[in-house]
């Protein structure tokens, strides 16, 4: 009988602490799942956010204030462009240094800009601007580039089927300039 005491004492004081284990657990689980819940409800939070964002950018877009601004038809498309160096104090640039590319003047719903490709490879997105007869063309690195370039492009001479100016690129601490020559693609 003693030993009948003793084996069902045992095995509560077992039970109990196996209890006391899964009670932790189950605490430790709950404590886990609000945590998941929070953090649920923060993204949800941002997700509702964009929801609004984005329903005011569409009803902004399909109001009637909205410009569509793009090239006018003498401008847009793809030119081919020779740019000769006329001047400069960087190592990286050398008077009488030549390029070919081909421009393209495109433009999406917001914001005029224009591709300059090599070889079926874009090399350079400049953002645009067309006021005063006056194309204005400008690529800047962002505050995390090693190096610094900023690259300005004036293009005042424009005809139907060429378009002549100038580029300007400052580098740090130095500056060379390029006579830019555009002829129409003829494809």
């Amino acid at each position: 009988m003693k030993n009948s005491i003793l084996l069902i004492s045992f095995l509560f004081l077992l039970f109990s602490c196996d209890n006391k284990n899964k009670a932790n657990d189950l605490a430790l689980k709950e404590t886990e799942l609000l945590n998941k819940e929070k953090l649920f409800a923060q993204k949800e939070a941002e997700y509702q956010s964009l929801l609004k964002m984005r329903d005011s950018i569409f009803n902004h877009i399909n109001s009637d204030s909205i410009k569509i601004v793009k090239w006018s038809d003498e401008i847009s498309g793809a030119w081919t462009g020779k740019v000769i160096c006329t001047e400069s104090n960087c190592g990286d640039y050398v008077v009488g240094d030549q390029r070919t590319d081909t421009w393209e003047f495109d433009s999406d719903s917001i914001q005029l800009f224009t591709k300059i490709i090599n070889n079926n490879n874009l090399v350079r997105l400049y953002s645009g601007k067309f006021e005063n007869n006056e194309i204005k063309l400008n690529f800047k690195t962002d505050s995390t580039a090693k190096k610094k370039v900023d690259m300005n492009v004036l293009l005042n001479d424009i005809s139907d089927t060429k378009i002549k100016g100038i580029r300007t690129i400052a580098v740090d601490n130095c500056m060379a300039k390029f006579s830019v020559e555009l002829v129409r693609s003829t494809k």
